[in-house]
């Protein structure tokens, strides 16, 4: 098993910050193998409620959870939503005889029903698949290939962390969904997903894909907000400047699993990833997403004009500008384009994202970094700061 020393440290110290802390993700991301490394399975305090035994313990549910004390952990939390009034109670208590960690599949009802029953009470961690920081820079090309939910990272081979993937997706949409509350066609969600990846790292039209799909243009939206807000897609907004220029004002969307991503378009091997259209795409996505979980910013963009001038990733941190230019190429250089953003957007430094394996300067202000650098935890890596050592 691979160790997650960092997401341990998270989560205990949500717990004793808060008195409730939600762990929510997809399923099959990890959450409950760190739980039972808070609590033990077998502890009167944890309880799967997808085990009929702990469904029978929380028969009635006040009884049950009262004269416990410590951290209680509730699995699969979705499935009883009427327990949040109830752990509201409990977390009001004084003193504070327990604190909760509840885990769940993130979806828009769960997260309404907890943010409203629980305001001021809970804290919230969105847990993600294996990163670039937990299995090292060796492990880049697997970890592209193969995303990092963590059976398909695992699996003995490649064809057999594909298949996992391609059931994942299957039983994601034919099951988890609908106990989310969510009552879409599955083949339909299917369709639309499979069109994001094809449009991945490309600009959102609601009209082209609303006329593929059949349905109106809000409906469209909806199940774009929909797998955005599962952590499935990530929608990256454009800032706006107020220059002289016509700035883009669609969205850009992405598959946040490069291993999905690649599952739905079919790719299985490094060669057939390599040899496909959407290859620059595939790995500007990838390295977005490592870049986002290193330095989590305070907000993120991307950036682009209609004459041409763009950039992949601006965002902001500490009261700076941080601008992210991702190239699958083997000598990036300096182009027009990275020198309009970094004027007209007053960039405190830009960086240059390459499969390569040298840093090199490309002038004032603009670094060229081996993406497998982000291996190393430290976000000073793609803001050019001089590095203060390990993130935590």
């Amino acid at each position: 098993m691979i160790q997650r020393p960092r997401w341990l440290a998270e989560i205990r110290a949500g717990l004793a910050r808060s008195r409730v802390t939600a762990l929510i993700g997809p399923r099959q991301s990890g959450k409950t193998t760190l739980a039972r490394q808070i609590v033990p399975p077998d502890s009167p305090a944890y309880f799967d409620l997808e085990d009929p035994r702990s469904l029978a313990r929380l028969a009635e549910p006040m009884t049950a959870l009262a004269p416990l004390r410590g951290i209680i952990v509730i699995d699969e939390v979705q499935r009883r939503p009427d327990l949040f009034p109830i752990l509201r109670v409990l977390a009001d208590r004084r003193p504070l005889r327990a604190r909760f960690l509840v885990l769940g599949s993130a979806g828009p009802d769960l997260l309404q029903q907890s943010s409203e029953t629980l305001a001021g009470r809970m804290e919230t961690i969105t847990l993600r698949g294996f990163g670039l920081d937990e299995l090292g820079a060796k492990q880049l090309q697997k970890l592209w290939r193969r995303g990092g939910f963590p059976p398909a990272y695992l699996a003995r081979s490649d064809s057999m962390s594909f298949n996992w993937r391609r059931q994942f997706i299957q039983t994601y949409l034919e099951r988890d969904l609908p106990q989310l509350g969510i009552t879409i066609p599955a083949a339909t969600l299917f369709r639309f997903w499979s069109m994001l990846a094809h449009c991945h790292g490309g600009l959102w039209n609601a009209a082209e894909a609303a006329r593929s799909l059949g349905v109106s243009e809000p409906t469209a939206r909806r199940y774009l907000d929909l797998l955005a807000g599962l952590f499935m897609v990530r929608q990256l907004q454009p800032w706006h400047e107020n220059l002289n220029k016509r700035q883009v004002k669609a969205p850009k969307v992405y598959v946040r699993d490069s291993g999905l991503l690649h599952t739905l378009l079919g790719l299985i091997s490094d060669r057939e990833i390599l040899s496909h259209p959407k290859l620059g795409a595939s790995w500007e996505g990838f390295a977005i997403e490592t870049v986002l979980e290193l330095v989590r910013p305070e907000a993120a963009y991307f950036w682009a004009t209609h004459t041409g001038a763009e950039l992949d990733l601006l965002f902001l941190k500490q009261g700076r500008r941080y601008g992210v230019e991702v190239k699958f190429q083997d000598a990036p250089r300096l182009s027009p384009s990275m020198r309009i953003a970094l004027e007209d957007l007053r960039l405190d430094h830009l960086t240059v994202l390459y499969p390569g394996d040298v840093r090199y300067a490309l002038g004032d202000r603009v670094t060229v970094v081996p993406l497998a650098e982000l291996a190393a935890s430290d976000p000073n890596v793609v803001t050019g700061r001089k590095s203060r050592g390990h993130r935590r």
